[in-house]
């Protein structure tokens, strides 16, 4: 399985990895060894639709010489399947976002027809196996869809309306991962904020299913992911500052700071708004870490609009901060847009964006030089297993950068008291104080012979 894009499609591939295994196929690692290749593909924006076709693109040129089946599963199958039908015929079949749980028989079949571009109508819950594939933390897909009207967004159009899952079940599925080891979990949805609306929980939903996650697991760390600045719960700030267990973190992708930019997208609030929003987060939880990513060069971005963004950002203050170059897509309103952005500029403008933040992460980082922080100590750094890696709760998984760490020793996963030494604008670097609490059985690891407790049958 090879899993490209964001954390709900990760659980997507769990979802079927979980059903082969369940249905006794064998699931491996290597491609080199597997007579079918899934790959579970991205389509939310140029980048991530180019990295999907290169990953299939891959995989056909090894697939005459081996005889391989390559079936291709996820967002880019519901909004161009019969295109990559066409366009790439070495594709065996297909996996729409509504076949996940039919994926052994399509791989029994060895093909399957592409759909017709339609959105998802399915939801799955605790009852539908998964293959855990990211050792010490793990996602809770609490929704499915999105209802917000953003201009530049394709989403809804694959994915579908929004649609929440019942506390009962995502308890249950959080108790399941908790068995299974993990020691952080993460709440996601394509907008978190507005969990529980749909099903009557009203604008307190999602505070009301943490609440519900507090008390039927020991989970050591609750996170949520993707919040809607409109749709932000101040009772979930105060439950973040009053619950150590929830930890105080936030990623809310406001996507710009111009009035007439925020108009042109339909997204709701003000940089002034925000700016309070984000000084009430402050309050209610001093630890709080703050991550927002933005959109340049969308149509009509003029000089000063972009001038106003940096001096947000600067005001600001967030801990963490992405970018996204605007692409069009097809079928969203913004594509129709005039004032269109030379991509030279736009690009210019992210790394001006970037640079920018730069410094503030750096002093971001350095407030924490000679603290003693919990911190998720998940294996062997990528570069050398000399290195062990982990994060406090203020980095989520994949997007925050890492806590190296060059003395110490533990077992992996594992909640580990660490000092930091060093401090960098995308790393730190600390030493083991305090071994802690262990999630999955670990292996034994030390900064000099460093291994991973769980398998990663998926890459990206």
């Amino acid at each position: 399985m090879i899993s490209l894009g964001c954390p709900k499609n990760r659980v997507d591939s769990e979802i079927m990895l979980g059903v082969l295994e369940r249905q006794g196929h064998s699931i491996v690692s290597d491609v080199a060894e597997a007579d079918t290749v899934i790959v579970n593909t991205c389509g939310f924006i140029d980048e991530a639709k180019e990295e999907s076709i290169d990953a299939i693109l891959e995989v056909v040129e090894g697939k005459g010489r081996t005889g391989k089946r390559l079936l291709v599963a996820g967002c880019m199958v519901n909004r161009e399947g019969a295109e990559l039908a066409r366009e790439i015929p070495e594709i065996d079949g297909f996996v729409s976002l509504d076949q996940i749980t039919e994926v052994g028989r399509i791989v029994e079949l060895g093909s399957g027809e592409a759909p017709l571009p339609a959105p998802s109508h399915a939801t799955f819950d605790h009852t539908e196996p998964r293959l855990l594939t990211t050792g010490g933390y793990g996602y809770l897909k609490v929704a499915e869809g999105c209802d917000n009207p953003c201009t530049f967004c394709a989403i809804p159009l694959w994915r579908g309306r929004f649609r929440s899952r019942s506390v009962e079940s995502l308890v249950e599925e959080a108790r399941r991962l908790e068995e299974a080891g993990v020691l952080e979990l993460c709440l996601v949805a394509q907008d978190t904020t507005r969990y529980g609306e749909d099903i009557g929980l009203g604008r307190h939903g999602l505070v009301q299913l943490v609440e519900a996650l507090l008390a039927g697991t020991r989970i050591p760390w609750i996170r949520f992911l993707y919040a809607y600045p409109t749709t932000l719960d101040s009772e979930l700030l105060r439950l973040m500052g009053t619950e150590a267990r929830f930890v105080s973190y936030i990623d809310m992708p406001l996507q710009h700071s111009h009035t007439e930019m925020l108009r042109s997208m339909k997204r709701g609030g003000t940089a002034k708004k925000y700016l309070e929003l984000l000084e009430r987060a402050r309050r209610y939880a001093p630890d709080v870490f703050l991550r927002s990513t933005f959109i340049v060069g969308f149509p009509g971005e003029t000089r000063a609009h972009f001038d106003h963004l940096l001096e947000f950002v600067r005001e600001s203050r967030f801990d963490h901060l992405g970018g996204f170059v605007y692409s069009p897509q097809v079928g969203t309103p913004s594509a129709d847009l005039v004032g269109r952005i030379p991509r030279q500029t736009a690009k210019r403008r992210y790394e001006e964006l970037l640079e920018a933040q730069r410094p503030i992460a750096l002093e971001s980082r350095q407030r924490l030089l000679g603290r003693r922080l919990e911190v998720l100590v998940e294996g062997a750094c990528e570069e050398t297993e000399h290195l062990l890696q982990g994060r406090h709760h203020g980095m989520a998984p994949d997007i925050d950068g890492r806590l190296l760490i060059n003395d110490g020793t533990t077992e992996v996963p594992a909640l580990c008291e660490v000092e930091i030494t060093e401090a960098y604008a995308d790393d730190l670097v600390g030493r083991i104080v305090e071994d802690g609490t262990r999630g999955l059985e670990g292996e034994s690891a030390t900064v000099r012979e460093a291994v991973t407790a769980a398998p990663q049958p998926l890459t990206e």
